[in-house]
């Protein structure tokens, strides 16, 4: 057996626009020999369409594209210890699954690149995966970083808004997290992975939303505006694009905005959708 080791990129490719690929990541495909797709399951088979889209974009020379099944993930669990364990349990047959195709389908010495949703530094599984691969030490690899456009910088660009003001924090955490309670400090939040509509138990409290779905991508959906008076809608918008798609990814921006601040956006016009204005259609 050859002792050349195999090398593994992880790329990050934006939220889903095929010209959110920076130059890096579109150099780093082009190494690229074998391109490993984990799935989501026929709901989310567009999310595997995209990643198609993005390599016939900008790839013209010859490659693989090895496609697998995403581990099962139980999602149920919510208590802390217990969605930690699930976490764990999860990633540890993901790092089975991929253990096994870089070692079934990539020969030593050849290039393997993961495209990762977003950038890879931010809650996406890959590095940790790929650690505990290392670990286990069965298949020798070593593995590169290209960052990526995150859905947060994205929705900022959207916006036309930055995602901090001068000399106050921002914080970045997950839906489940914001349910425990608001950051008493001054600071700005961006909401990722919200699944229980968080914002909605966040009215009266005379906060500003930016919200995004689907952004960099042809059903993206855009709101803005007091939380109180856009919460309802934007809970409409989230069920009727997950009854079209099945599934919806979305990020949003809250902030306290002083009243000599102006606004950004329209609280009360329709949706946007992509970069026309126009009322939007119905992509871890």
């Amino acid at each position: 057996m050859s002792d050349t080791p195999r090398h593994i990129l992880v790329i990050g490719m934006g939220a889903g626009d095929p010209d959110h690929l920076t130059l890096a990541a579109v150099k780093a495909m082009r190494r690229t020999e074998v391109f490993f797709v984990l799935g989501k399951g026929p709901e989310k088979e567009s999310l595997t369409r995209l990643r198609r889209d993005i390599l016939d974009a900008h790839l013209t020379g010859p490659y693989r594209v090895v496609e697998a099944t995403d581990p099962w993930r139980d999602r149920t669990q919510e208590d802390g210890a217990r969605y930690a364990s699930a976490v764990r349990d999860w990633r540890h047959r993901r790092a089975d699954l991929c253990e096994r195709l870089i070692s079934e389908e990539l020969e030593p010495g050849q290039c393997g690149a993961f495209l990762v949703w977003g950038d890879p530094s931010l809650y996406d599984s890959t590095l940790a995966v790929l650690e505990d691969i290392r670990r286990r030490g069965a298949v020798a690899f070593d593995h590169e970083v290209i960052p990526g456009i995150s859905s947060v910088s994205a929705l900022a660009a959207r916006h036309r808004v930055t995602l901090n003001r001068v000399g106050r924090p921002i914080h970045i955490t997950p839906g489940r997290r914001l349910a425990e309670g608001f950051p008493q400090d001054d600071g700005d939040i961006v909401v990722m992975l919200d699944g229980h509509e968080s914002f909605t138990h966040l009215t009266g409290r005379g906060l500003w939303i930016h919200w995004g779905a689907y952004i960099g991508t042809p059903d993206e959906l855009l709101v803005s505006g007091p939380l109180d008076e856009v919460a309802g809608r934007i809970s409409r918008l989230r069920a009727e694009a997950r009854a079209r798609h099945g599934w919806i990814m979305d990020t949003y921006l809250l902030r306290r905005r002083p009243e000599s601040e102006p606004g950004t956006g329209s609280a009360g016009g329709p949706a946007r959708h992509g970069a026309d204005g126009a009322h939007g259609g119905g992509d871890s």
